[in-house]
């Protein structure tokens, strides 16, 4: 589809400099960035979803060894055994 954008001088001519050194056109490139941008802003899940997410990657908060053997010795250390 064909639009009408207004850009700021500089950026024009960024935009122009990156289309040569990539041998994009100029829409390729600004559909590139567009894409991007777009796809960024579907990326931030809600909070519980990414803790679950961060959870399922690298388990349960506590999970690691050191941290099972310091509630082992602390549960023998309520329990008295030493």
């Amino acid at each position: 589809m064909k639009t009408a954008i207004s850009l700021p001088d500089e950026l024009f001519a960024e935009i122009e400099t990156c289309a040569r050194r990539l041998r994009l056109t100029r829409s390729g490139v600004i559909a590139l960035a567009a894409r991007q941008f777009v796809a960024a802003q579907r990326r931030h899940p809600d909070p519980t979803q990414a803790w679950n997410e961060a959870i399922r990657a690298g388990g349960q908060p506590g999970d690691d060894p050191g941290a099972i053997a310091m509630r082992r010795r602390a549960k023998a250390i309520v329990r008295g055994q030493r």
